[in-house]
């Protein structure tokens, strides 16, 4: 029974990874095998790292139990508070001088984030300044490539109209080239290159409220 368990201590384990076998490919290297090294799943840390293992704070703390961090508390819990708990006391350097901290990366650093600047707006309206945009470039696309075909091939030369306030746009800019074919566009914004493209081409510019 003593000899079982001798011997089933002295097994050795089989590797966790096995180097593979490379297949020759091409017809010159028929016969020919080529073995692989075993593929490494997971990298540590102290991989990309340029300070040595030997310098590390966990080399001079092995051996004492606790690892430094105490026998009751044994590094669990907040001692510091949760959180953003003491920006303004005991975490006050964090949050007001460093913009980022390179020690601890998880604690918090908003230079600014505490007092008030600057004037209130009363009844502050967003909407107001809401004006979505397009460019020439993109005109054509708010309608279906065969109303431009079909107004090309119009006699009569009546012009296709693009309602661009319909499409979800209020202004158009001027940043692309137009067809050479005549349009009619309503929008409630004109930039200036916008409109000298449109009547360029022959088209014109409606306003609408």
């Amino acid at each position: 029974m003593v000899g079982n368990s001798l011997r089933a201590s002295t097994r050795v384990s089989a590797p966790l990874s096995t180097p593979t076998v490379a297949r020759p490919s091409g017809p010159s290297q028929a016969g020919t095998l080529r073995l692989l090294p075993p593929f490494r799943w997971a990298f540590s840390p102290s991989t990309f790292s340029t300070q040595p293992s030997r310098l590390r704070k966990t080399r001079k703390l092995r051996g004492h139990v606790s690892h430094g961090h105490g026998r009751i508390g044994k590094h669990r819990k907040h001692p510091g508070g949760r959180g953003n708990a003491g920006g303004l006391h005991h975490h006050r350097i964090n949050f007001d001088k460093y913009e980022i901290v390179k020690v601890v990366p998880s604690l918090p650093s908003h230079p600014g984030y505490f007092g008030k600047v600057g004037m209130r707006h009363y009844h502050l309206k967003r909407n107001q300044s809401f004006c979505p945009t397009v460019n020439l470039d993109k005109l054509w696309t708010l309608v279906t490539e065969q109303t431009r075909v079909n107004a090309a091939k119009n006699k009569t030369g009546a012009a296709p109209i693009i309602d661009v306030v319909r499409a979800g746009y209020y202004k158009v800019l001027g940043k692309g080239k137009l067809p050479k074919q005549p349009v009619i566009v309503k929008a409630k914004f004109f930039s200036r290159r916008a409109e000298e493209k449109i009547k360029g081409v022959g088209g014109a510019c409606v306003l609408v409220a």
